[in-house]
C-alpha cells in the first residue's frame, strides 16, 4: 500500500532503506528529540526498521519513508504505529534537516491521520513529543490535535496530544491510497 499526496509518495520500508535511514538518524539535529545520536546505533536503527516492517504486516500501517515525487528523494519518515504498551496508535514523523520548514511533516501526518480514520477506521490517534520540540507540537496543533497531558514515553517526559475520528477534518489537497506498488523512488 502506498499513500500519495500532492508532493509525496509514502511507501513501506524495505531493507534497502537501512543505509539512508541510518544516515538521517546520524544527524544530531534530526534525532535531538529521539534520544540523540548515541541511541541511534546501527543495531537500534535496524531494529526500528524491523519494528516498522512488523507493524506493517500486523496492522497494515507503520512508519514509512516519505519520498518526494518530483525527484525520488527520501526526505524522512513517518506514520502510524502502536505507542509502546499503551494500546493506543500514535502518529510520528521525522525529516532530514534540509527539508524542515517546508510543510512535509504536516502533509505526511495529515495523510496518515486520514488513512487512520477513513481506511483503518481507528477511533483515536495520539502523538507524543518532547515538550521542547516546538516544531512537532506545531504540526500536531495544525492537524487539529489537542494537548491532553504530560507522561513518560520512550524513557522521557512527553507532551501527549490526541484527536478522535469525530474531531478530524481532512485537509484540502490531493490524497490517494494505492494498493499496487509504485516506483516513487527507492531512497
Amino acid at each position: 500500500m502506498i499513500i500519495e499526496t500532492e508532493r509525496l509518495w509514502i511507501r513501506p520500508f524495505t531493507w534497502d532503506d537501512l543505509a539512508e535511514t541510518m544516515r538521517q538518524r546520524s544527524n544530531p539535529d534530526v534525532v535531538r528529540y529521539l534520544g540523540g545520536t548515541a541511541k541511534q546505533t546501527p543495531e537500534f536503527v535496524a531494529e526500528r526498521l524491523r519494528f516498522y516492517m512488523d507493524c506493517r504486516a500486523r496492522y497494515g500501517f507503520s512508519a514509512s519513508p516519505a519520498i518526494r515525487k518530483s525527484d525520488g528523494v527520501f526526505l524522512g519518515w513517518g506514520g502510524l504505529q502502536p505507542l509502546e504498551d499503551s494500546g493506543e496508535i500514535e502518529i510520528g514523523y521525522g525529516f532530514d534537516k534540509p527539508y524542515w520548514g517546508q510543510g512535509y511533516a504536516t502533509e505526511l501526518a495529515a495523510a496518515w491521520l486520514r488513512y487512520g480514520f477513513e481506511t483503518a477506521r481507528l477511533a483515536r490517534i495520539v502523538a507524543v513529543a518532547d515538550p521542547a520540540n516546538a516544531g512537532s507540537r506545531h504540526v500536531m496543533e495544525k492537524l487539529g490535535m489537542r494537548y491532553e497531558k504530560n507522561e513518560i514515553h520512550y524513557g522521557t517526559d512527553c507532551v501527549c496530544y490526541a484527536i478522535s475520528r469525530e474531531e478530524f477534518r481532512p485537509r484540502e489537497g490531493f490524497y490517494a491510497v494505492h494498493e499496487e506498488s509504485k516506483g516513487g523512488g527507492e531512497g
